[in-house]
């Protein structure tokens, strides 16, 4: 699978020494006309931004990409994406690493690795004469080092590095060889047969199905056993003998913290 005869086809690759952000690599290559799917995979970034605007801390030996898929689609169809990444994900690390029991999804773009968060997805819609042309799909793996406790989001979900818990270096060019392959195969599923049968991929993965967690949005939050996700990838919570369609919000795990 890490092999490049493996790259999939009709799909480019580009890899940088140095840049501000993948996203921003993406972003600039889309306007200039990219008409094609692209890798974009930066060895070192020097202004990388993750949720609401935040600055990521990228050491080097970590992996930062960014995919530009080129999508004509709705906002719901565009945040399936996240499914199919973080299979892709999984699928590449466990092909890395032999090591399927230590890897699981978190709703609904996190790979967690011992329980804490090993990577993220960020997903950017990118448009064309005010029309959705594309999705920029911007990846962090820890593959090397995990940022300290300063480094990240007060009250995040407690960041591990793949080196740091497996003792397993994976360099990131390698990493981009695992994962283009694995993100083609769960493309092609969702595009030929639907979200279905990635949905049943996603939950035989996912972490804390059946159990308690807490969804939080803003100042509310909402606890109740994670129950499924439905057709729509909205995560489904039973609380109160109700049942409660989340479908955006940060998670938390018992006592942990929101990540």
């Amino acid at each position: 699978m890490t092999a490049l005869d493996s790259w999939p086809s009709g799909i480019d690759r580009v890899v940088l020494a140095e840049t501000t952000s993948t996203l921003d690599e993406a972003r600039a290559r889309f306007a200039a006309g990219l008409a094609s799917p692209l890798w974009i995979l930066a060895l070192k970034q020097t202004a990388a931004r993750v949720r609401r605007g935040r600055p990521w801390v990228h050491p080097r030996g970590n992996f930062a990409a960014s995919l530009v898929l080129p999508l004509q689609a709705g906002p719901q169809e565009m945040a399936l994406r996240s499914f199919t990444t973080s299979l892709a994900l999984h699928d590449a690390l466990v092909a890395l690493t032999g090591r399927a029991e230590a890897f699981a999804l978190k709703w609904p773009n996190d790979v967690l690795l011992h329980g804490g968060k090993l990577a993220g997805i960020l997903l950017e819609t990118l448009s064309r004469g005010n029309r959705p042309a594309a999705l920029n799909i911007g990846i962090g793996i820890n593959l090397a080092q995990a940022p300290e406790a300063g480094e990240v989001e007060a009250r995040a979900l407690r960041p591990v590095s793949l080196s740091g818990e497996l003792g397993i270096a994976v360099p990131p060019e390698d990493m981009l060889n695992a994962l283009a392959p694995a993100h083609a195969h769960w493309e092609t599923v969702l595009t030929t047969r639907g979200f279905s049968p990635v949905r049943d991929a996603w939950l035989a993965r996912a972490a804390r199905l059946g159990e308690e967690v807490t969804a939080r949005f803003g100042t509310h939050e909402l606890t109740g056993i994670f129950e499924t996700v439905d057709v729509q990838g909205q995560l489904v919570l039973s609380t109160g003998g109700k049942r409660h369609a989340v479908a955006a919000a940060d998670i938390h795990f018992g006592t942990d913290s929101p990540a």
